[in-house]
């Protein structure tokens, strides 16, 4: 059988599917495989390892007759066309749970350093602008105490949460349903969205759906608190991004932080760029060395249990 690996990944983990399989991995480093190549590669593949930039839509699904498998190295897989590929007989796999540790940490160093200022004081020192001490140079908010509004309580939201009690922030969160585990160990509070909307800090951690896409826009912005920090380690697509920028310039709320956009990478020239308030990160969320192998190894272990005719690990229900 044939797996074809979309992005370069470490030799070791190559060697481990070639003990079952013929492999074959793009080559350019730091660059998504282009679509064209993408189609041609796959149409003898049994099982490819896809990432979040490769649309596996009806187009790529319907090229690949051989197709067992599409394992994602990512907890999301909204680049999947689920539904197609399970009518089609192909077995959609993710990585979840390995990475849930690290993107909490992320997402809340991300609210910290928003919070603080972190990056905007960085670049004064480096552009060699800090002429001297001041009371309120680069003054920032508090964190300690204040209130956080999660949006969508899974694994991640539930390890963010974890992070907040430390700094005896009172814990609100929103999600289909409610985590009573979260309330009970926690003090996580169960909100409507719109009471959610009133936290110092309001934080995405939801999957994309139809019902999730475009959730924070202009509407839900004005209703937060002029003092807000909106941070986002969910997916690009819950924001409008235009309302967000508005959001910002005109004091709606106070500032954000990104650690994912609607299009990635991010052009050059992109608005929130130019702003000192929106804090943008290039989707770094469970970049750690151990958990990209952790994730990497959830991939081949799946792949060969696929290859081998037995249950993967991890299939999306």
């Amino acid at each position: 059988m044939k797996v074809l690996v979309t992005r370069q990944i470490p030799e070791r983990f190559i060697e481990d599917l070639q003990s079952v399989a013929d492999v074959e991995m793009y080559g350019e480093k730091l660059k998504a495989m282009p679509r064209e190549e993408l189609l041609n590669k796959s149409r003898d593949a049994d099982v490819v390892i896809t990432m979040m930039s490769d649309q596996i839509d009806r187009e790529y699904l319907d090229s690949c007759p051989e197709l067992k498998a599409v394992i994602n190295l990512a907890v999301g897989y909204d680049n999947i066309d689920v539904d197609y590929a399970k009518e089609k007989g192909v077995i959609v796999c993710n990585t979840p749970d390995v990475l849930t540790e690290t993107t909490a940490e992320l997402g809340f160093t991300l609210m910290l350093i928003t919070a603080r200022r972190i990056i905007e004081a960085a670049q004064l020192v480096a552009a060699g602008e800090w002429k001297g001490w001041e009371p309120y140079l680069m003054a920032g908010t508090d964190v300690y105490r204040k209130s956080v509004g999660i949006y969508g309580m899974g694994s991640i939201g539930t390890a963010f949460a974890r992070r907040c009690k430390g700094f005896d922030m009172d814990i609100m969160y929103h999600t289909r349903s409610r985590h009573e585990d979260a309330e009970r160990e926690l003090g996580a509070k169960y909100v409507s969205f719109d009471e959610l909307l009133q936290a110092d800090y309001i934080v995405c951690t939801a999957p994309l759906t139809k019902e999730t896409a475009d959730i924070f826009n202009k509407d839900t912005f004005r209703k937060m608190n002029d003092h807000a920090i909106f941070i986002n380690i969910g997916r690009g697509g819950h924001v409008v991004e235009e309302d967000l920028l508005a959001a910002v310039q005109n004091g709606d709320i106070a500032a954000a932080g990104l650690d994912v956009l609607r299009e990635e990478p991010v052009k050059e020239g992109h608005p929130f760029l130019k702003e000192n308030k929106i804090v943008v990160l290039p989707h770094i969320g469970s970049a750690t060395v151990e958990t990209r192998d952790a994730m990497i190894q959830l991939c081949v272990d799946n792949a060969k249990q696929v290859i081998r005719g037995q249950e993967p690990k991890t299939p999306v229900q």
